[in-house]
């Protein structure tokens, strides 16, 4: 029995960068051996095991053939006669395909048959063999690790082959389960966008997120977002939202606070009149075809129907105000209101020239809410109901509080 630290932490020591998580592979071992030396089995589908005392995964070595389509097409072999250099063979990348001993640090001890410390020095993402073709979910991968690497390029044959598995619709097998998962990681690094030019230049933006791919070449308006292409400006909002460090709730409503913009008329553009509510409609779809979390769906859909009223909010007047915070659901879900106000300063901020300016609705809805907050809804149910008052007549008296209040807090400021 061998032992091998594989994957991601000898990567990213040959990186300088923090390792999180150790993943192990042992080979010339059987299911039994590991049982009988106190390992946990747990994997499902292949043979893993969790580590007595430290709880890390231990893999057996093993060979996968593809057998279908998509992500579960795959007839997996473990055995004590599979090797370490068969074992890293069926990984995506090189970079991710390189071992070393369990008792090696840094560089010492590594076995790397496929290249993947040189493809790292030269900032290379390339596929480890043509078995990468077997499975789709690679293409995600991808460009998730163009997002994380942001000084990494796709080797141009790794992108040709991305690309005919695309033509050959190996994309369209894909399991929703695994797109989200694969798209809410890639939001979460370090340039989003890069994700999202891998996968528009290898075609799959187009499978997996068509309400995304058709933004690029909408045009808006020149005036207000001087980039003009509607695709670019989103590229540009989800990189502040990174730069922000905003959470995946918000890099999410990012992503699709403009998707109606890509269903204008021709003949209405460049103007988006009544984009919002297009937006929150595809919103919709989306998120239950990619059974996406309910946390996330709710945050993009205020933010996709209300982002134009927040942007325009020092026009409004306290009735106004009141009713933009009412429909947010702002009263009862502040810290929810504080991440859309984010995703909306990301929106204004990812615009050509507007990077660093300052984004006054926040703090002015910040402000609306705490005078909105600051009325005593009890006192006022309390008292309505001394004087036999009930119902709608009740909420009418607590919003008429609450436009009472900002209209002060306007009034002072």
């Amino acid at each position: 029995m061998q032992i091998y630290m594989v994957g991601g932490a000898v990567r990213d020591r040959l990186l300088g960068r923090p390792v999180n998580d150790h993943d192990w592979v042992v080979v010339g071992a059987t299911p039994e051996q590991m049982l009988a030396l106190g390992y946990l089995p747990v994997g499902r589908d292949f043979p893993v095991f969790l580590h007595p005392e430290t709880r890390e995964e231990y893999a057996l070595a093993r060979t996968e053939r593809k057998s279908g389509r998509g992500y579960r097409g795959f007839v997996v072999q473990s055995s004590p006669d599979v090797t370490l250099e068969e074992d890293l063979s069926r990984r995506d990348l090189t970079i991710n395909a390189i071992a070393s001993s369990a008792d090696a640090s840094g560089a010492t001890g590594l076995f790397d048959p496929y290249g993947g410390a040189r493809d790292i020095a030269a900032r290379v993402l390339r596929h480890v063999t043509d078995a990468f073709h077997d499975d789709p979910v690679r293409i995600l991968r991808v460009a998730r690790f163009a997002a994380r690497f942001t000084d990494f390029s796709v080797a141009p044959e790794t992108l040709a082959l991305m690309r005919s598995m695309v033509a050959h619709g190996e994309a369209d097998h894909l399991v929703a389960e695994r797109v989200w998962q694969e798209l809410a990681r890639g939001l979460m690094e370090e340039k989003p966008s890069r994700m999202f030019e891998v996968l528009r230049a290898c075609g799959a933006l187009k499978v997996v997120l068509p309400e995304v791919d058709r933004l690029w070449g909408v045009p808006q308006r020149a005036e207000y977002h001087p980039e003009v292409d509607t695709g670019v400006h989103l590229m540009m909002v989800l990189d502040m939202a990174a730069r922000l460090q905003a959470p995946l709730t918000v890099r999410f409503a990012c992503l699709t606070h403009d998707l109606g913009k890509g269903t204008t008329p021709l003949d209405a553009l460049p103007r988006h009149i009544g984009h919002e509510q297009r937006s929150a409609r595809l919103l919709k779809s989306l998120s239950e075809r990619l059974r996406v979390p309910t946390e996330c769906r709710e945050t993009a859909d205020v933010v996709a129907r209300e982002h134009g009223n927040i942007h325009r909010s020092a026009d409004l007047g306290a009735a106004a105000l009141v009713r933009l915070i009412e429909r947010c659901d702002a009263i009862r879900k502040p810290a929810r209101f504080d991440e859309i106000l984010l995703a909306c300063e990301c929106d204004a901020r990812g615009r050509l020239g507007f990077e660093e300016a300052p984004y006054a609705p926040r703090q002015r809805l910040g402000a609306a809410l705490a005078a909105v907050q600051s009325v005593a809804t009890s006192v006022i149910a309390a008292r309505a109901a001394e004087s036999g008052i009930t119902g709608q007549k009740v909420g009418e008296m607590i919003h008429a509080a609450r436009v009472q209040a900002v209209a002060g807090w306007l009034a002072g400021t």
